[in-house]
């Protein structure tokens, strides 16, 4: 299995408490672990990204299991504070905004799958993904992250209406999204109404992660829409940055091999569920034996 991941690397400053945290890789750093912790000997996986070559050691624990390359060079990297709450959705503030990035177009073919994370919003635009769709037969995911995020003069990020939502979901076979950005696609009010819609647009399957409260699948079987929930796994929450992006990860490192979405599923939703009770991001060498110890 070959996949693709496309997403800016971020350095984050996470402010829990009012009190701000040390800096830690972030962005698509957290869906490449997720990848590669996971992977099967036999798999390989490249990462379309930008780095900052006088932080690189900041990401290194995980890049360098990576061949570079799609990587590229910039002068720095977007950094973002992240305010973290206990009962609501974190707050965010940027520097640094970067260019889009560069996406392989004449290489998508030799992929079983392309992984896309909407990380600060501005990885590829709606032309890129049209023409990703345009070259590529295979299954794309997306991960709307940040793309829910408008941006004002102070580079603060907070949610509103997706423009050009209906290009975005037509040109993606999966759609990720948490509780709070799936009512950045649509004017529906209820979640499986938007999901409904979505699928609707083109989407085939639409995944709504929940955090405490666990996840929800949506798809289509029969002309209807079929849903599944599950709760979170019983764990202490220690860390509640990346979660989503390994969720994205662990589902479609496993649908893409077999097509079964319950499982995939599953499987997502305890990956998810250790990555919050990680208390340093290194344990994250444990996640393969972690989810697997847990999926029966």
């Amino acid at each position: 299995m070959k996949i693709l991941i496309i997403g800016h690397t971020v350095e984050d400053h996470i402010v829990f408490h009012g009190e701000e945290q040390e800096v830690k890789p972030g962005g698509i750093f957290y869906s490449a672990s997720g990848f590669h912790f996971l992977k099967d000997a036999e798999d390989e996986i490249y990462l379309c990204t930008s780095i900052q070559k006088d932080n690189y050691e900041l990401f290194a624990f995980v890049y360098d299991q990576f061949k570079h390359d799609y990587f590229s060079y910039v002068d720095k990297i977007p950094k973002i504070h992240l305010n973290v709450f206990e009962k609501k959705e974190r707050h965010e503030r940027y520097e640094n905004i970067t260019d889009k990035l560069t996406v392989p177009f004449e290489a998508l073919n030799k992929f079983d799958g392309i992984f896309i994370n909407m990380i600060t919003g501005f990885d590829i635009n709606v032309e890129d993904l049209q023409q990703i769709r345009k070259n590529y037969n295979g299954p794309i995911y997306l991960d709307i992250h940040s793309l829910a995020r408008g941006i004002d003069d102070n580079y603060r990020r907070d949610f509103r209406k997706i423009p050009e939502v209906k290009k975005w979901i037509s040109s993606v076979d999966i759609v990720q999204a948490n509780d709070h950005e799936l009512f950045t696609l649509s004017e529906k009010i209820s979640e499986k109404e938007i999901a409904e819609e979505l699928l609707q647009c083109g989407a085939k399957i639409i995944l709504v992660t929940k955090s405490a409260h666990g996840a929800s699948v949506y798809t289509m079987k029969n002309g209807e829409v079929f849903s599944l929930s599950v709760p979170r796994i019983q764990i202490e929450t220690k860390n509640k940055v990346g979660c989503g992006d390994v969720f994205g990860a662990a589902f479609f490192s496993s649908y893409i091999k077999d097509k079964n979405m319950e499982k995939a599923f599953t499987l997502a939703n305890i990956a998810g569920g250790c990555i919050a009770s990680y208390s340093e991001i290194k344990k994250m060498k444990d996640l393969r034996h972690d989810v697997l110890s847990r999926f029966s």
